[in-house]
This record gives C-alpha cells, sequence and structure tokens, in this order.
C-alpha cells in the first residue's frame, strides 16, 4: 500500500512539473508574440476635416463598431471581463486623460486602423484590423478625422490582460488576439474609394464587418474564443433550413433595425442592433444583395 502511495505521489508530482513547465512555455510564447515589433510603413490616406467628411467618419465608426466597442464617446470601455479567458478594454482614443490621441500622429492612426499596430509597432491587442484592412483610403480618412474631431474624455482605462484560457485558445488559433498576425502588411493595397450604392459588390465590403462572429463563410455558429454561454451567430446564408432562404428583404431589414425576427422572436442581445440599426437603406439592401448571392451553406460550416 505504501508503495502505491508513494508511486501515485510520484505521477501526481510529476504531472504538476509538466503543467508548470507547459503553462510557463504557454506564457512565454504568447507573451514574445504579444510584443512582436512590426516595422513598416503605412500608406497615407488624404484626411478631410470639413463637416461632411467628419459626419461621415462617424457613421462608418457607428456601423463598424468603432463607438461600440469604444463607447459613443471614444473614451474607451469595457468589451469582454473573464479573467479566464482575457480582460479586454477598448481603448481611450481621445486627447484627455488616459487617451492614446496624444502618442498617435495620423500614420499611426492608419497603422492602428489597417493594421492592428500600436504607434510603438508592437501588435494590438483583439483591434479587429483583419476587418478594417479593406477600408478604403477615403473612409480610413473621414474615420481618422472624426475621431480626432472629438471632446477630449478623461478616462483611465484598465490594462488588458489575457488570461490562461485565452492564451491557450490563442495558440490553438480559436482566438484571433492578435488580428496583425492575420494581415499581409507589405502588400495592403484597399481602393481610394468605395461607390456607395445598393449593389452586392458594396454589400461585400460592408459585410466584412459580420465575419469575425458570423464566420468567413457567413454560416454562424459558436463564436472562437468567446466564453460558452455566449449566443452561437446565426446563418446568413441563403439556406432554407438554417439560413435566410425564406426570409424577404423586408424581413431582414425590421431584423437589423428592429431586432426581431419575422416569427416575432427577439434576437439576443449580443447582436448589435445598435449597430445595424444605423445602416443606411442603400447599406441595407446592399447587404442584402451580397448575402442572397452567396452559395446556401448549413449551419455552423462558417
Amino acid at each position: 500500500m505504501r508503495v502505491l502511495l508513494k508511486w501515485t505521489g510520484i505521477v501526481a508530482g510529476s504531472l504538476l512539473v509538466i503543467l508548470a513547465v507547459a503553462a510557463v512555455a504557454v506564457y512565454l510564447v504568447t507573451n514574445a508574440r504579444m510584443n512582436a515589433a512590426f516595422t513598416f510603413v503605412p500608406t497615407s490616406v488624404p484626411i478631410e476635416t470639413d463637416t461632411a467628411s467628419i459626419a461621415r467618419g462617424a457613421h462608418i465608426a457607428a456601423i463598424r463598431g468603432c463607438s461600440d466597442c469604444h463607447g459613443a464617446d471614444l473614451g474607451g470601455k469595457p468589451v469582454i471581463e473573464e479573467p479566464p479567458v482575457a480582460m479586454l478594454y477598448a481603448t481611450n482614443l481621445t486627447t484627455g486623460r488616459g487617451g492614446m490621441a496624444p502618442e498617435y500622429k495620423d500614420e499611426d492612426w492608419v497603422r492602428a486602423i489597417r493594421h492592428g499596430i500600436r504607434f510603438d509597432g508592437r501588435p494590438l491587442i483583439f483591434m479587429p484590423a483583419q476587418e478594417y484592412q479593406v477600408l478604403s483610403d477615403e473612409d480610413v480618412g473621414d474615420l481618422i478625422a472624426y475621431i480626432k474631431s472629438r471632446p477630449a474624455v478623461d478616462r483611465e482605462v484598465p490594462k488588458t490582460t489575457v488570461g490562461p484560457i485565452g492564451r491557450l485558445l490563442y495558440l490553438a488559433g480559436q482566438f484571433e488576439l492578435l488580428p496583425a498576425e492575420l494581415i499581409d502588411h507589405e502588400n495592403l493595397r484597399p481602393p481610394a474609394r468605395i461607390e456607395e450604392a445598393p449593389t452586392a459588390e458594396y454589400g461585400a465590403y460592408l459585410v466584412t464587418g459580420c465575419l469575425g462572429c458570423h464566420g468567413h463563410g457567413l454560416s454562424g455558429g459558436r463564436i472562437p474564443g468567446v466564453p460558452p454561454d455566449y449566443p452561437p451567430a446565426s446563418n446568413l446564408t441563403p439556406d432554407p433550413e438554417t439560413g435566410l432562404g425564406n426570409w424577404t428583404e423586408a424581413d431582414f431589414a425590421g431584423a437589423l433595425r428592429e431586432g426581431v425576427r419575422p416569427d416575432g422572436t427577439v434576437l439576443d442581445p449580443f447582436m448589435p442592433v445598435q449597430l445595424t440599426s444605423q445602416l443606411t437603406d442603400t447599406e441595407l439592401r446592399a447587404i442584402w444583395l451580397h448575402l442572397q448571392s452567396l452559395e446556401p451553406k448549413p449551419y455552423g460550416g462558417r
């Protein structure tokens, strides 16, 4: 019996040592990648400061989720507060106390928005630049003009930290922690401007902001990296069984503007209706036309 207990203790101790070594390795590897240096010169964009450009930038910030994460005043706020996964806080983008703006030049804003890189060359954590890299020069310029026009907000936002589960999910490719790693920085060639028209092409441009949750194939499923109690994303392809195959354009517009499905059920609050409700008629129609042009896919095919 003593021999059995002795060997049980040895095995348990060995497992603890292995787990400790693995934990240290995960921490060191993820830290190295989170502090990697990116050196490149971002393409400059024209930044107009007239009223129309700033208003257009405000609209882009609303429908692309900038205001949703950073707050209506762009002063920063919590995004995810799940310690085992991450404590993610969107930064204060204003010139106020605790804000990033004093450290950012125009090229730094481009670097952050399109490339997911801080002004000092390190990758931004969870900044969805992989969705914004397609933005036209005009849209990026207007967005920067809007950010720079906002009043100063004095708010010290807590530092973002990543927990052990978040680090493991990141290494397993299930958590897009550092979007900068997903972008070909040297060969990024977005258009100078994009035509705002009720077309499937414009819809494809707009729908890039939906890929993070609904998947690159837009067929929905569990959202990678979020806590298990978060709702799965819906299938947006025209699949008649699990997608939008039996929806009308009016049904789609109602869901995005009112947060209610055709059968009267309410969309989960995780779906940012506060964002989609601000889409213009042209934008809604363009997105609908793009979704209808997709190949029907079964739910969860991502």
